[in-house]
């Protein structure tokens, strides 16, 4: 059940990201209303899944995991610039990510 909740966490993170960006700072209320509504799921989720994941695994695969898919929403959405040492960052990330995973599951 606690990567169910960090999942449900990790959503709301990138909906909230993904309006904060589309609010333009804010400029436009109600998508900036909704984005802090998402960061609120997004916190709520995230602490019910340290209860059951070890808080070093549960923010390495919350924040690598939310980098790797906002860097790709803003690929895909907002057209923005990808290279050689993004994708390489990106790959370093989720191989991070697996690593710990297994380190975790292994002890």
């Amino acid at each position: 059940m606690g990567y169910f909740y960090l999942a449900i966490a990790i959503i709301g993170e990138l909906i909230g990201t993904t309006l904060l960006k589309m609010s333009q700072g804010f400029s436009k209320w109600g998508i900036g209303i909704v984005a802090l509504i998402a960061y609120v799921i997004c916190f709520y989720f995230f602490s019910k899944s340290l209860k059951i994941i070890d808080l070093g695994v549960a923010y390495a695969i919350w924040s690598g995991v939310g980098i790797v898919i906002t860097t790709i929403i803003g690929i895909i959405i907002w057209k923005e610039k990808v290279n050689l040492i993004t994708i390489l960052a990106i790959t370093m990330i989720i191989i991070g990510i697996m690593l710990l995973n297994l380190m975790s599951a292994s002890n």
